[in-house]
């Protein structure tokens, strides 16, 4: 995301995420692992039609959801974007990341 934004547009753009997440993945509500990562204006190129609000959305989740869900969740956060914050579809950008199970490690131990 490009540096400037409020403290509230900030927890704001987490929370449609994250309510996304939960209601697409059915992830608990405790589920928060969210990080913004904010880059001056001048480090960043975007590409005609894009604005000051574009940002990159990357998800890494465990392996198993079908592309319906994961189609799912990302209309759904955009949609929640665009409602909560004004953000154009058009800014929203995810990635999804779905590393096997044998690359996490989680409080210590490796799940499965």
């Amino acid at each position: 995301m490009i540096r400037g934004k409020s403290a509230e547009y900030k927890r704001t753009y987490m929370e449609c995420v994250h309510s996304a997440l939960v209601e697409a993945f059915g992830i608990p509500e405790w589920d928060r692992f969210q990080r913004i990562v904010e880059t001056d204006r001048e480090n960043v190129e975007l590409p005609e039609g894009k604005t000051e609000d574009f940002a990159v959305i990357e998800l890494t989740i465990f392996p198993g959801r079908t592309v319906e869900t994961k189609e799912r969740a990302v209309s759904l956060i955009t949609d929640k974007l665009v409602n909560e914050l004004s953000v154009a579809p058009t800014d929203v950008f995810i990635i999804i990341n779905e590393p096997p199970l044998e690359n996490w490690g989680l409080g210590g131990r490796m799940p499965g």
